[in-house]
């Protein structure tokens, strides 16, 4: 542990590190997307969640899609903290809002990296934090960090909230989680994060701290303004969950989960369910880890309730590792075992991470669903 774990010298290699498999992640992209006579940096920069950000930095909240079967997809779904910067970008720079997306993503990537290693290596030391980085990369979805899409955006606000509670900074971890609330739905568990571990302090040290209060009273007004906007904008105390389901996005405590798993199983190619199983199991496997790896409890915290988010909720299944990439926490005991590795067989490992990351990204992206 150092003092010193968040200056740009020291986080180089990490930041550079990060650098290198989201490069070979594009590069494995562009060749894939000209064998197949498709246009990468379309697929980046403007489809499915991107379109919905574009439009709303360009013309502002307003548009509704209404589909076949008579559910009504509202705008208002999306948080506004990206088309916010996306529009301001455009006006500051000759480009559009597309281009905008991906270049706030890009630079909020770098950002994230850069957090996330802070946070690991406050935790289990510095090469173990640049390890986490990089794998932080290489998630099978890592894909997404290359799209203007907001994954970026809030796992920056996340590791750097997360990194100060670490620092006990509390103010700064609340106006951090204020710019996640307005960017994702997600910094529930951020919020959840902070809440928890100030209230373990105010129990352990016996009085409340005046910093920590205001930090745990900062920390959900991104989120909360957000919902309460909405409402406004409705007429209605529960609108932002009324659209949220409207997309197929409320909570169900897992029941959709469970019903497509089931229906994989016992359907043509029962080893799709097999593989799902084995998936769930996996995402539980890790979690025991990090449990065992007494990691700090706001960074425990934070990384189970973006998992339980991301399955609990009536989502699109194919989303869901998306939902959970800003779980970087999960990836901390298997960082901490590559981290004794010798620098050459640890590139290795990660390079060949890399190249099989930006494999899947190629097929996915150049595929008809959203990720």
């Amino acid at each position: 542990m150092s003092p010193h774990d968040d200056r740009p010298a020291t986080a180089a290699p990490a930041l550079w590190g990060y650098a290198a498999v989201r490069a070979v992640g594009l590069v494995v992209l562009v060749v894939a997307a000209a064998v197949a006579g498709e246009d990468a940096w379309h697929r980046l920069r403007g489809r499915w969640d991107s379109v919905w950000y574009a439009r709303i930095a360009e013309h502002g909240y307003g548009h509704e899609v209404t589909l076949a079967d008579g559910s009504v997809h509202s705008d208002l779904a999306f948080f506004p903290l990206l088309p916010a910067l996306e529009r301001g970008l455009s006006v500051v720079l000759p480009i559009d809002v597309a281009t905008a997306g991906l270049i706030v993503s890009w630079a909020a990537s770098l950002g994230a990296a850069w957090g996330i290693y802070a946070v690991g290596a406050r935790v289990a030391g510095q090469r173990a934090g640049a390890v986490l980085a990089v794998l932080w990369g290489v998630y099978p979805t890592a894909f997404v960090q290359s799209m203007a899409y907001t994954e970026t955006l809030f796992t920056a606000f996340a590791a750097w909230s997360l990194y100060a509670v670490l620092r006990e900074r509390w103010v700064a971890a609340g106006a951090l989680c204020v710019c996640a609330g307005l960017t994702r739905p997600s910094a529930a568990a951020l919020i959840a994060a902070i809440g928890i571990t100030a209230v373990v302090s105010v129990v352990r040290e016996r009085r409340i701290d005046a910093r920590t209060a205001a930090g745990v009273l900062i920390a959900p007004l991104g989120w909360l303004g957000y919902v309460v906007y909405v409402a406004v904008r409705r007429g209605s105390a529960t609108a932002y969950f009324e659209v949220q389901a409207a997309w197929g996005n409320n909570i169900d405590g897992g029941v959709a989960l469970a019903r497509f798993v089931w229906e994989n199983l016992t359907g043509p190619v029962p080893l799709a369910g097999v593989g799902l199983l084995a998936a769930l199991a996996l995402v539980g496997w890790l979690v025991r880890l990090c449990v065992r790896q007494r990691q700090p409890l706001p960074v425990l915290v934070y990384g189970i309730a973006i998992v339980v988010i991301g399955l609990v909720g009536a989502a699109y299944f194919g989303s869901r590792p998306r939902l959970m990439m800003p779980a970087f926490p999960l990836l901390l005991p298997a960082a901490v075992a590559l981290a004794r590795l010798r620098d050459r067989p640890l590139v290795v490992v990660l390079a060949a991470l890399a190249l099989a990351s930006g494999a899947y990204g190629a097929f996915t992206l150049l595929g008809p669903g959203p990720p």
